[in-house]
């Protein structure tokens, strides 16, 4: 069983969106170097942030986590 991380969860879920890494952090708050950061796996979100990813993908903190 392939173990699924963040950074792979929010790139795909960014791309299912048809947003660029600028759009989403424009609706989340941060930089997109921010946003790429998550996605190469060089930091997460703090929980504030990570609770407005769950909104804007209408996922739970579970399945963007794992």
């Amino acid at each position: 069983m392939k173990t699924i991380c963040f950074a792979e969860n929010i790139r795909q879920l960014r791309q299912s969106k048809g947003l660029t890494q600028k759009q989403l952090g424009a609706l989340i708050g941060v930089d997109k170097r921010t946003v790429s950061a998550w996605e190469n796996k060089v930091c997460e979100p703090n929980y504030a942030t990570l609770a407005k990813i769950c909104e804007i993908f209408d996922e739970t903190f579970d399945n963007i986590l794992t």
